[in-house]
């Protein structure tokens, strides 16, 4: 395998533990003293929302902090475009994103209308912007130093 498809897995493996709320996962994705930096990009002016420090921090944010999933819902993140650069045991990655937010609609007590077929519920773009982690890699292993999110939308805490 290459060094970018080794990178690029680590941000796979990140969006999917955010999607399962896995904070666990998502902490072992980190150095210990790894740091998540999050800014709404105020048109082209990034405005600071807030800062995580340790994996603790990072755990509890996933596990504690980020809306639940409803019911029959789920959040799917996509990322897109990745640029990948590679000094010795340092590495760089800027990938555009965007989260879904997926709720299949509740089976009818007597099945599904006649004529209704395809997928049932709803899929609605809720979030983009940009993840950009510095990584090193420890042991033959990349792990996230810092993560910068650069998010396109305000957000409310």
């Amino acid at each position: 395998m290459s060094v970018d498809y080794d990178i690029a897995k680590v941000l796979a493996r990140y969006v999917r533990a955010a999607d399962r709320r896995d904070g666990t996962a998502m902490a072992e994705l980190f150095l210990t003293e790894g740091k998540v930096t999050m800014f709404y990009n105020d048109g082209g002016t990034p405005q600071p929302l807030g800062e995580l420090v340790g994996r603790e921090a990072i755990a509890n944010a996933v596990t504690k902090m980020m809306k639940p999933h409803p019911p029959r819902g789920w959040s799917h993140h996509t990322t897109h475009d990745a640029i990948i650069n590679v000094e010795g045991d340092t590495a760089t990655l800027d990938a555009q994103f965007i989260v879904y937010n997926v709720v299949g609609d509740l089976k009818p007590e007597g099945g599904w209308p006649v004529g209704a077929s395809g997928a049932q519920g709803t899929v609605k773009p809720i979030e983009s912007g940009y993840y950009r982690p510095t990584l090193k890699q420890v042991d033959g292993r990349w792990m996230i130093e810092t993560l910068q999110i650069i998010l396109d939308l305000p957000v409310a805490f």
